[in-house]
Formats: structure tokens, sequence, C-alpha cells
């Protein structure tokens, strides 16, 4: 008999994590799951952390060369028989309540094509923090985080988690983690594709955790600066979907906003590695996204007094401010 949910891991250098995800799985109030595990890169002591709980037969173990994220998520789907399936990144955790409380959903509503959610942050040093993945992302507040999720809303910015379920047949339909889109984000590609052509539900609930690392790929210079262009792109593929002038200006105003974040980001590097020059480039392209006065002060700080502003920044801030605001979207190993 299939399984009501089939969560879809693929797991490269997170040998250290990957057994308190699959916990998270088993500690589900709701016994109606099965869990996928792609051991993306052969691994022989990611095999070997997985093969502890192969006795059960709801988890399934595929070993497959390095295919990148996408590959090893549709590895995953090829092998899942469930009617829902749930991406769940081999660092991070389900709540326990999660099954249930997406399940009752289904079950009131079988009309509904896909159930999406919020989650907590958290540290292994911190524990939980008190700011939500929605909310991190600027999607808390007003009608976020409720009701239907339309087209508008994901063109707007409201990218939900990736935990989330998915009908088999709307997976499919989307061609999800396979978009045939080169450089792009392919969970966002599957959520404007999903609102634009089916019935998805947002849920305000918190029903995942997300790990942020301190040795993450966050911090590094190189991947944030492909992360931003993959994003950019993905909302710029929306262009095609937007059929109405709202739909058009919430797109034009998410793709400013994040060439704006991205700016400012840039700036803030720069800024930190003594490059002056690059610094005002940046913080003059923030200005011209946006005329905002963290714009006005960045592009202020670089050009006027750079000395005495390097001083405000402590240690920690300039570790954390390099990755800006998107560091929250870079923990899922590749």
């Amino acid at each position: 008999m299939e399984p009501t949910f089939s969560f879809l891991t693929t797991a490269y250098r997170t040998e250290d994590y990957v057994a308190e995800t699959i916990e998270s799985v088993f500690a589900q109030k709701l016994d109606d799951w099965e869990h996928v595990i792609v051991d993306n890169g052969m691994s022989d002591d990611m095999a070997r952390v997985v093969g502890r709980y192969l006795n059960d037969p709801r988890i399934i173990l595929v070993r497959q060369e390095n295919r990148g994220y996408a590959g090893g998520i549709a590895a995953a789907a090829k092998a899942a028989r469930g009617r829902y399936l749930c991406v769940l990144d081999s660092d991070d955790h389900l709540m326990p309540g999660f099954c249930t409380r997406v399940g009752a959903v289904l079950d009131a509503r079988p009309e509904i094509d896909a159930v999406a959610v919020d989650a907590h942050l958290f540290t292994d040093a911190e524990g939980l923090l008190p700011t939500g993945y929605m909310r991190s992302i600027g999607a808390g507040g007003n009608r976020r985080g409720r009701g239907r999720l339309s087209l508008l809303d994901v063109l707007g910015g409201e990218v939900p988690y990736y935990t989330a379920a998915i009908h088999r047949e709307a997976w499919s339909a989307v061609n999800a983690y396979a978009s045939g889109i080169e450089d792009v984000d392919e969970s966002v590609i599957v959520w404007l594709r999903l609102a634009d052509r089916f019935e998805v539900q947002m849920l305000p609930d918190r029903l995942a955790r997300y790990r942020l690392r301190g040795d993450s790929d966050s911090r590094d210079e190189a991947t944030v600066s492909t992360f931003e262009r993959q994003l950019i792109r993905s909302f710029q593929a929306g262009a095609a979907l937007a059929t109405t002038p709202e739909e058009q200006e919430a797109l034009d105003e998410t793709v400013r906003r994040l060439r704006y974040d991205q700016a400012l980001r840039r700036a803030r590097s720069a800024f930190l590695r003594n490059d002056l020059p690059a610094a005002r480039i940046a913080a003059r392209d923030a200005f011209t996204h946006r005329r905002s006065l963290r714009a006005a002060v960045a592009l202020a700080s670089v050009t006027v007094a750079p000395g005495p502003v390097r001083l405000l920044y402590p240690a920690k801030q300039r570790l954390t401010s390099a990755a800006g605001r998107v560091a929250v979207r870079l923990n899922a190993p590749v």
C-alpha cells in the first residue's frame, strides 16, 4: 500500500547531520510515510549512517554519483511511492506534527494539490531562533502565511519553505526540480509553476526546523554571488507567467529588491576587504535600484568617512553581513 507522504532527501557531505534528519521523520505522530535518502556521491560513511535504519522498510537508500542537488531530489522522487512528495534536506528536521497537521488539511480539502508550511530557524549553538523562515525572507506580514498561495504572492517574493507536501500529479506536471531552465533556483521555479496552475494552501504553522550552519557555504563570497544570480534569474523566468499588470508589477518590484539587496551586500563585502572603489560602485548601484535611507547611508559611508564606519563593524558582524539577507537560503547541500 502506498504511503501518504514520501520524504525526499539528497545527502552529500552531511554525514554528521543526516541521522538527526531521519530521526525527525521517525518522530512523526502520524505513521503513514516513507523516507527516501539518496547518497548523492557514493559515500561509504553516508551509506553506513543510513544503513543503520534500513531494517525499517519505510527507509529507502539510493546510491549514485553526485548529480547535484536537483539530480539527487529527482532520483529520490523516482524511487518514491507516496501520494505526496516532500523535499527534506539532509541537515534539517521535521517537527513531530508535520504529517498530522498537513494530513488533516489534505483530508478535509482533497481539492488541494500542495500544502506549504513555515519553519523554525535554528543553530546548534543557540537552538531555535525567534524569527521563522518566512519572516526571515521578508514574507511575514498581513495575509502572508495564511490561505491560498497565488501566483501574485510568489511573484511578490513569498516563496514558501522548501519542505511541503506536493501531490505526485502536480509534482510531475510542473517538472519539479527538473525545470529545464539553466542556472536557476529550482525551488523558486517549482513554487511559481505550482501557484500558477494548482491549488496551493499556505499554513502559518512552523512544522520544520531549518538549520543555519556555521560552516555553511553562505559565508563564501562566490557561493553567495552564484545564489543571488540564480535567484534573480528564477524570478525573471516567471515573467512568462505574469499575465496581469498587478503580477508584472509585483515581479518587477521583487527583481528590483533582489538587485538592491545584492548591491548592498557587494558594497559591504568590498568595504570590509578594503576595496573602496568597488564598494562605492556597488553602493551607487543599490541607491539606483532603491533610493532608501539604508542605501544612502551605505553610499555616504564608503564615500565620505570609510575609516570611522569600519570601526562600527565588530568581527562577528563582518562575518555574517557578507552573506547578507540571502544567507538563510544557502544551507541546502549541493
